[in-house]
């Protein structure tokens, strides 16, 4: 019987090696991948029959100019939430929205969706889009840019590059991420699915470094060609995206006086002369008061009539005349041919004799028909 065991347990353990051996082996990239269509199945009220324990709140304030849209769409908003059994409160006094669970709600990240419907919705976001955010397939992200750069006008110009010329880089940058995205003053909202959400940041976050939004969106219609290949899915995508240099043009501002920097020396610089030092080496300092005097007093003498020269000169230079400009006389030159043309001033006398008032002309015409007939009808 023993033995009957015993070659039992050697044949179970032998085909329990042999079935290991023969499972087939997975590809690791195919466990990693998400397969196409597959979504995650929703959260039911099954999933969570006994509902919340506690009771959990979000509030968020608006600004004014907020205040009327509020209004008009917040039926649609408490119409939304209650869907989610969320319980949603507008104060137009304080100028909050506030929302809370309630002993109906079963999914625990409802309120979380519902704190970022009511940030989207002060944000300027329109409730056609902001209600977008409690499906589950969706997310925000809300990008502040107000403190990215000190300048106010550089602000204001990178933000308008993020723009673009009416609305069309916001425009592709939705077109190629699948989300909606809104500039607001300081703040820059988006909504869609995480990856499209990773991209938005990037190109937002270097707009704002002075990187123009083109050189992404360019980078972003490759990559959505590469994804259409499966081949390439598993690889890198180095070799293919464009490597933009960032080349500063404008040259540096060199100041006009240039400071040379002196050669380093261990010993100190020698200290300026004092007055007595000076005295010494010159020989004064031996000499009597007296003597010192008057030699200051020759050389105040010495400056005073220099200084009378000058204003004497400034003062004689009213009565000194202008130098006149010599004007020359137009002499009319001599013709420089010897002879006389005899015949073109015989021209010019019989021209200026018909010009004369009275004068009979030179060559009178014959009178035609016409002035014959009109003198005997006169007649």
């Amino acid at each position: 019987m023993a033995s009957s065991m015993k070659e039992d347990g050697v044949s179970e353990a032998q085909t329990g090696k042999k079935s290991k051996k023969m499972k087939p082996q997975v590809d690791e990239s195919d466990l990693l991948t998400v397969p196409d269509g597959w979504k995650e199945p929703g959260f039911t009220k099954e999933d969570n029959p006994k509902g919340l324990l506690e009771e959990s709140s979000f509030a968020t304030l608006f600004p004014k100019y907020r205040e009327a849209y509020l209004r008009e769409c917040w039926p649609l908003v408490q119409k939304a939430l209650g869907e989610a059994h969320i319980n949603a409160n507008l104060d137009l006094i304080e100028g909050s929205i506030t929302v809370t669970t309630t002993k109906k709600t079963f999914d625990p990240y409802a309120i979380v969706r519902a704190r970022d419907l009511i940030k989207l919705l002060s944000r300027s976001v329109p409730f056609e889009q902001a209600v977008r955010i409690l499906q589950d397939d969706m997310a925000c992200d809300i990008i502040k840019i107000g403190t990215l750069v000190r300048n106010r006008e550089r602000f204001v110009k990178r933000r308008q590059r993020l723009i673009g010329p009416k609305g069309s880089t916001l425009k592709a940058l939705e077109l190629l991420t699948d989300c909606y995205v809104m500039v607001q003053g300081n703040t820059v909202s988006a909504l869609g699915p995480f990856n499209g959400l990773k991209e938005v940041r990037k190109v937002v976050m270097d707009t704002m470094k002075n990187i123009h939004p083109i050189y992404n969106i360019k980078a972003l219609m490759i990559k959505r060609e590469l994804a259409k290949d499966p081949e390439l899915r598993a690889q890198s995508w180095e070799r293919f995206l464009p490597n933009f240099r960032h080349k500063n043009l404008t040259k540096r501002k060199e100041p006009k006086k240039k400071s040379v920097k002196k050669e380093y020396t261990p010993f100190p610089p020698q200290p300026p002369e004092n007055k007595i030092d000076k005295e010494l080496a010159t020989g004064e300092f031996f000499l009597r008061e007296s003597v010192k005097r008057r030699k200051r007093m020759e050389e105040i003498k010495v400056k005073q009539a220099e200084k009378l020269t000058k204003k004497q000169e400034e003062r004689n230079k009213a009565f000194i005349p202008p130098k006149e400009k010599v004007v020359m006389k137009k002499t009319n030159k001599a013709p420089s041919e010897g002879k006389l043309d005899i015949e073109a001033i015989k021209d010019k006398v019989r021209k200026a004799r018909t010009k004369k008032l009275g004068a009979p002309p030179v060559n009178p015409a014959p009178p035609s028909n016409t002035d014959r007939k009109k003198k005997k009808k006169t007649g």
